[in-house]
């Protein structure tokens, strides 16, 4: 049953709403024990967070009232981390303080400051920001944080961790020294615990992860693949999941493209989010994957911040996050709000034992398998076939006729074999791995049989391995594992990539001519340099000079 301390408007809003119980961390905040009291709440993503610290502020703002008093000034402040977080909270607000007249205001980037101004100088109860611009309207005087009661810091682990530390520090040494102040982060880092002091008095600290550690409703994996397998991993854990929505994270925006074009490609509904992209164009892709139009997010760390997808059920880390924290802030936009998630790491061979150690370090629970094989995918796609079929399906008149002229046209196995190559035509197919077992530590051998390649950078322009390797990586798409020698002569150098990454980087190497062409930079197959001498092409080369992969 729901809480016998809330006000009755709330009450009404919840049970309107649909709510039977409430969740730990709702209940929490509700009790007597955290009236009036600053709170420092611990909180994994999707717990009903917001509803939570609405019910903690709504003693503050109705006292014994049925409805909220007019106000010019906000009587309640609330500070998001990103604009789509700020959206959402204000949509949930709306609707739980509607029975008590509450008027919520958001103040948010990408949005017409001048009409918030106004709307400002109108009126709100609750005002929800983010920290950029709720301190701009501070500073031009449109925002009163003067009849403050109550200041909520949303996911504040992530806007300090986004650098917006100056904003909140300013937003809150402005507001009513008498307010309470809420604190909700997913988790209780240093940074947070310093923020908490300075601001804080007293505080209530309530945490709710304990009970279930490392996002309980999550299923952590983790596969070993070589470097050069990293993509056909994604396709067959895409394909085998077969999730209604999936995250898959990279590390930068360069990631982010190439990996969101060869999966376009491949024919996956992809969309994709991050630095480089304009808000109408997450705008776009967000509002795609709520229609269904696209089933695959590839996005950075930053850009999926505040992104709350109820359908998301697997998480992909394509490329690895910097710790473990990372990981469950990645993780956590699945398994949400009860429901079930998988979060898969994939993990190339030679960083095994570093990830190995980073989960033991954060007690999270991990099942490492193997990447499901092309056979176990087509096997998942016949199983989940049969099973549309398992429930009858309604038809009318029409459907029947067609039905019986197909039959008589094309017999029952004839009929039955169209419907699977039907079914079957828009999935992408999936991929074979290399066979063999993927070690657990650096390869420094493998290059019998390696291509050579030479670029047009040698001495004479200051090539140098140090930089002409992460160039030539950038180039064709392939990590620092599958180049092996760098020989730098005077005007140009050659090196060598192995033969299980030679497919990979001549499709790239074709694609990304005309873009080196602009840049004057000429990458062509070779012989060795040792061969090219010995035929009389030009200056003895330099000693061998061989990069061991990076761990």
């Amino acid at each position: 049953m729901l809480h016998q301390h809330l006000p009755s408007a709330l009450a009404r809003a919840l049970e309107t709403r649909g709510y039977e119980t409430l969740t730990e961390v709702q209940d929490a905040v509700s009790t007597p024990e955290a009236a009036g009291r600053d709170l420092l709440v611990s909180a994994r993503t999707g717990s009903g967070k917001t509803v939570a610290f609405g019910l903690a502020m709504a003693a503050d703002l109705l006292g014994e009232a049925e409805r909220l008093p007019f106000s010019l000034k906000p009587l309640a402040l609330v500070i998001a981390p990103t604009r789509e977080l700020a959206l959402q909270v204000s949509t949930e607000l709306q609707w739980l303080y509607e029975p008590a007249g509450g008027r919520v205001l958001t103040c948010v980037g990408g949005m017409d400051p001048v009409r918030e101004r106004r709307a400002l100088e109108n009126g709100a109860h609750i005002v929800v920001g983010t920290p950029g611009r709720l301190r701009d309207h501070l500073e031009r005087g449109a925002l009163d944080l003067s009849n403050l009661k109550v200041v909520v810091l949303d996911e504040a682990d992530e806007m300090l961790d986004m650098g917006f530390r100056e904003e909140l520090e300013e937003i809150l040494d402005g507001a009513a020294e008498t307010r309470r102040t809420l604190l909700f982060s997913a988790t209780l880092a240093k940074p947070i615990v310093a923020l908490a002091r300075r601001y804080q008095r007293d505080a209530l600290r309530i945490s709710t992860v304990e009970s279930s550690p490392g996002h309980g409703d999550i299923s952590y994996q983790a596969v070993t693949v070589r470097p050069t397998d990293v993509e056909h991993a994604v396709v067959n854990l895409l394909r085998f999941h077969e999730a209604e929505t999936a995250i898959l994270f990279c590390a930068t925006r360069e990631a982010v493209r190439r990996l969101h074009g060869s999966l376009s490609e491949r024919g996956f509904t992809a969309v994709a989010l991050s630095g480089e992209h304009s808000q109408a164009d997450r705008n776009r892709a967000l509002q795609a994957l709520r229609d269904k139009r696209a089933r695959v997010l590839v996005a950075t760390d930053v850009a999926a911040r505040g992104i709350d997808l109820p359908s998301v059920s697997l998480v992909i880390h394509v490329e690895l996050p910097r710790d473990a924290e990372a990981l469950q802030h990645r993780s956590g936009r699945t398994g949400r709000a009860g429901r079930k998630g998988t979060a898969v790491l994939i993990v190339p061979n030679m960083r095994r034992r570093r990830v190995e150690a980073m989960l033991r370090t954060a007690r999270i629970p991990v099942e490492w398998t193997d990447v499901p094989s092309a056979e176990a995918i087509r096997d998942q796609d016949r199983a989940r076939l049969l099973a549309q079929f398992d429930e009858p399906q309604p038809q009318d008149e029409g459907d029947a006729n067609l039905a019986a002229a197909l039959l008589d046209r094309l017999g029952p196995q004839g009929v039955a074999q169209a419907l699977v190559a039907r079914l079957h035509a828009d999935l992408p197919a999936p991929e074979d791995l290399l066979d063999g077992p993927a070690d657990d530590g650096p390869r420094h051998g493998g290059f019998e049989g390696a291509g050579w390649f030479r670029i047009n950078a040698g001495r004479r322009q200051g090539g140098d391995p140090k930089w002409l390797l992460p160039l030539i990586c950038r180039i064709g798409h392939v990590p620092r594992s599958e180049i092996g020698a760098i020989k730098v002569a005077a005007t140009d150098s050659y090196f060598e990539v192995s033969p299980r990454a030679l497919q990979t980087f001549m499709k790239a190497l074709r694609k990304n001519s005309p873009a080196m062409a602009q840049d004057g930079i000429m990458v062509e197959p070779s012989t060795s340099p040792d061969e090219h001498h010995a035929t009389g092409g030009g200056p003895p080369p330099p000693r061998r000079q061989r990069l061991a992969p990076r761990r």
